[in-house]
C-alpha cells in the first residue's frame, strides 16, 4: 500500500486504545487507508491484507496517474483528459440531482466535466493512497461561477492498464451537493422536456 499526502500509517491500539478501536477522530486527523485496513482486520472485519508497498521512495504508477489527471483537469482542456480514461469507462455520481448516475464511455463522462465546468469547478487534493488496481482520493472541490459548492469529496479509482476504467464519487455533504446541481442545472418545463414544445 502506497499513501500519499502525509498521512500516518498507524492503528488505534499505538495510542493507548483498545486494540480494534477506530475513531471518527483518527480518520478525520488522516489516518492512512492501510491503518483503517489494520483497525478494520483488528475488529474481525475481514479486510485483505494489502500488496507490498513500493521500494522507499518510489510511488506507486497508479499515484502518478491520479497526479497528472488533476494536472489535465486543472487545466480546463477537457481534450487533455481523454487519454486519461480506457474506452469502456463508467464514471458514478451519486445523488438525487440532473447531473447524478452512471456516465459510460468517454464521451458521456466528458460531457459532464462539461458540464461541471459550466459552474467552474476546481479541485484540490488533500489525499492519494494506492492498493493494487485502486486509488482512493479525497480532495477539496468548489464551484467558482456562481460560489455556493465547497466541501469534501472522495473518489474511488479503478486502474487497469494505465487508464481509469472506473470511478465513484461521494459527496461530503450528498444533500448540499443535491441542492447545489438543481439549482444550477435545472430541468427544462415540461412540454419541452418531453419533446413536446
Amino acid at each position: 500500500m502506497i499513501v500519499d499526502g502525509g498521512a500516518r500509517e498507524r492503528a488505534g491500539s499505538e495510542r493507548g486504545a483498545m486494540p480494534g478501536q477506530l475513531s471518527r477522530a483518527d480518520l478525520l486527523r488522516g489516518l492512512s487507508v492501510a491503518g483503517v485496513a489494520t483497525a478494520l482486520t483488528a475488529c474481525g472485519a475481514g479486510v485483505a491484507a494489502a500488496v507490498p508497498a513500493s521500494p522507499p521512495g518510489q510511488d506507486h504508477p497508479n499515484l502518478e496517474l491520479i497526479r497528472r489527471y488533476y494536472q489535465a483537469y486543472a487545466s480546463g482542456d477537457l481534450g487533455a483528459l481523454r487519454r486519461f480514461f480506457a474506452p469502456d469507462i463508467s464514471w458514478t455520481i451519486p445523488g438525487h440531482h440532473p447531473l447524478a448516475g452512471t456516465k459510460r464511455g468517454v464521451d458521456e463522462v466528458l460531457a459532464f466535466f462539461g458540464q461541471l465546468a459550466r459552474a467552474g469547478f476546481k479541485a484540490e487534493t488533500i489525499f492519494l493512497a494506492a492498493d493494487r488496481d485502486w486509488v482512493v482520493d479525497l480532495h477539496r472541490g468548489w464551484s467558482t461561477t456562481p460560489a455556493g459548492l465547497d466541501m469534501t469529496w472522495a473518489l474511488a479509482f479503478r486502474i487497469n492498464a494505465g487508464t481509469i476504467v472506473e470511478a465513484v464519487n461521494f459527496a461530503g455533504d450528498q444533500h448540499a451537493a443535491d441542492a447545489f446541481f438543481w439549482r444550477q442545472y435545472p430541468l427544462a418545463a415540461l412540454p419541452a422536456r418531453l419533446g413536446q414544445a
